[in-house]
């Protein structure tokens, strides 16, 4: 049975998270560099200081300084809060120019996790780990598994906790945090 992501302390930013692509596609673009649960926290923020829901076509549209500001707000919703406002905005000038605002259809009509690498790495952000991360998280949070999904995410299709996608509680993120630490000890 699935179980959705509920790690970040908030649960209207968790309820966002699990019914909003586009929230979901920030979230990840955020996290680097950035507590998990401030990064994937901080779709709910920027859409509670926009006033209004998450649209990709209007993030795209929005002046890149104004976009700035509202990161730049106190609390910043990011360690690097112009450079993650630029880079949210290119991924949003991308969903909305090539899936017509539509996060979910980037993950929609797939033959195969194949091309759903394919598409994430068009993304603006997206890099491998990233992207192999993603489509571990679709899978286990979403059921969202497309043939290969397994090969194409490597150990994180792997039960344990690897990454956000294994992300069910506070608890589950605990854990997280204590076997990356563990491993940079013995490294």
């Amino acid at each position: 049975m699935l179980t959705p992501l509920h790690f970040t302390g908030d649960d209207a930013a968790d309820a966002l998270l699990n019914n909003d692509p586009l929230a979901l596609l920030i979230g990840m673009i955020l996290d680097q560099q950035f507590p998990i649960e401030r990064a994937f926290l901080a779709p709910f923020r920027l859409q509670q200081r926009l006033g209004q829901s998450l649209e990709a076509s209007d993030l795209a549209c929005m002046a890149s300084d104004t976009l700035i500001e509202i990161f730049s707000e106190n609390p910043a919703l990011h360690r690097f809060p112009k450079s993650m406002a630029e880079r949210t905005q290119q991924l949003c000038r991308y969903v909305a120019d090539h899936y017509d605002g539509d996060a979910s259809a980037i993950w929609s009509d797939l033959p195969d996790a194949k091309c759903l690498r394919h598409r994430l790495l068009e993304l603006p952000g997206f890099g491998d780990k990233k992207v192999k991360i993603f489509v571990a998280l679709l899978a286990k949070r979403f059921g969202i598994t497309p043939k290969d999904w397994e090969r194409i995410s490597g150990h994180y299709a792997t039960a344990g906790f690897h990454s956000v996608a294994d992300l069910d509680s506070p608890e589950a993120l605990s854990r997280l945090r204590a076997i990356r630490k563990a491993a940079k000890s013995t490294s």
